[in-house]
């Protein structure tokens, strides 16, 4: 049986300090027993990172370390709002990027998102991905990350 805190200590990885949402939402919406999590951003306790166009002012290997910063993200914001051990599965990504026009390495990008999430949740980790490139995401981030997970309710 996985772990998360344990995983993250091994993999010498830890949770940002949780994002407040930039607008009229919430960072988490639980309906009967799946959550949404509302896009997470390459954010490190309120410092923007990342900003820019993969293939451009961001590399592909920042791309990669971008989107490990955005399921950090999503992962304290589940660890905070809900727990880790109400979580059932991870059940889909949605990962969007803006990238220069002749820039084609998303999925090895997303890949970082995807690394992160079987590493710290293991089995429960495993999911579905969409990766769509937008013409812009707000205050320049290079990606952006939402998620849905399977929780257990008391």
């Amino acid at each position: 049986m996985s772990n998360p805190k344990e995983n993250l200590e091994k993999l010498k990885l830890e949770l940002p300090g949780i994002t407040t949402p930039g607008g009229n939402y919430v960072s988490i919406n639980v309906r009967q027993n799946i959550a949404y999590v509302a896009i997470q951003f390459p954010i490190l306790n309120e410092t923007y990172l990342y900003q820019g166009r993969l293939g451009c002012e961001i590399s592909t290997q920042d791309g990669y370390k971008a989107m490990e910063m955005c399921a950090l993200n999503v992962l304290a914001q589940v660890e905070h709002k809900i727990g880790f051990d109400y979580i059932i599965g991870l059940n889909h990504i949605d990962a969007y990027f803006q990238s220069g026009k002749n820039w084609d390495d998303s999925p090895i990008v997303v890949n970082g998102v995807s690394d992160v999430f079987i590493k710290v949740l293991e089995e429960k980790g495993k999911h579905s991905r969409a990766i769509l490139g937008v013409e812009k995401l707000p205050r320049n981030f290079s990606v952006g990350l939402t998620a849905s997970f399977t929780i257990e309710i008391e």
